[in-house]
């Protein structure tokens, strides 16, 4: 059990981490999170049944999933981390909203490889990829899809490796927002949204009088992201509920 925790209150702790607020809101009411006065941070607390749950934001990319990774582990001990949010999917197996639950987690940028411990009922299929560097040209994605990659991110491999190394069993509850493999990915919508994910209002403007021929494309990303945040919450909330 981790530090500060009485058995009467809880069985367990599990501790959530999304990159994006978009990611992280499915599971605010569901599990009561909030900030905690008496604990003075910027973690939410919240609980499903008897299982107390400490969640945050990551932020996008690999050095702030790792360096928020190796904070909440110091700081709520959990006996499980389950990292939530949208990834892009690669080859035909996979469709916009589908689940992933992968059997292993590819650091793309080092070569290293990672187990996850599945929650649930959820059956583990194929590789997660995880890198900071994005996938625009399709053969590029052909070929990750030739090696059973079926979806890519931007922050469990680091995720993976400080749970690794600090010794807590970990798992994936993400779902397919868009596809990384069709050719459409662009570097530029990155910038329309800060580190956590919110919209840059003046870059929106900026793209869409730049782009007008990409409006289409953030629509159905907008429609793909909330579709995908939903599917990977309920999973995370089922995976839960089975504690």
């Amino acid at each position: 059990m981790g530090r500060g925790r009485s058995v009467a209150a809880a069985t367990c702790r599990i501790a959530i981490l999304a990159p994006m607020r978009i990611e992280l809101r499915p599971l605010v009411g569901p599990l009561g999170l909030a900030p905690s006065r008496e604990r003075g941070s910027e973690l939410l607390w919240g609980a499903a049944g008897r299982v107390e749950v400490v969640a945050a934001l990551t932020g996008i990319g690999m050095p702030a999933g790792a360096r928020v990774a190796a904070q909440i582990l110091d700081a709520t001990s959990p006996d499980h981390l389950i990292v939530v949010g949208i990834a892009g999917g690669i080859g035909e197996s996979v469709a916009i909203g589908d689940p992933i639950a992968p059997e292993r987690v590819l650091n793309l940028d080092t070569g290293e490889t990672f187990l996850p411990t599945p929650l649930g009922d959820a059956s583990p299929r194929g590789i997660l990829a995880s890198s900071d560097v994005l996938i625009e040209a399709p053969e590029a994605a052909a070929r990750l899809g030739d090696r059973g990659i079926v979806a890519i991110d931007m922050e469990t491999a680091a995720i993976a490796a400080v749970c690794e190394r600090a010794g807590c069993p970990w798992s994936v509850s993400r779902a397919i927002s868009d596809r990384a493999d069709d050719g459409t990915t662009d570097g530029a919508i990155l910038g329309l949204a800060d580190a956590n994910g919110r919209a840059d209002l003046a870059a929106v403007v900026r793209f869409v009088l730049t782009r007008p021929h990409r409006i289409p494309q953030l629509m159905r990303l907008g429609r793909g992201a909330r579709v995908a945040t939903r599917v990977a919450a309920g999973r995370a909330l089922a995976a839960l509920e089975s504690l």
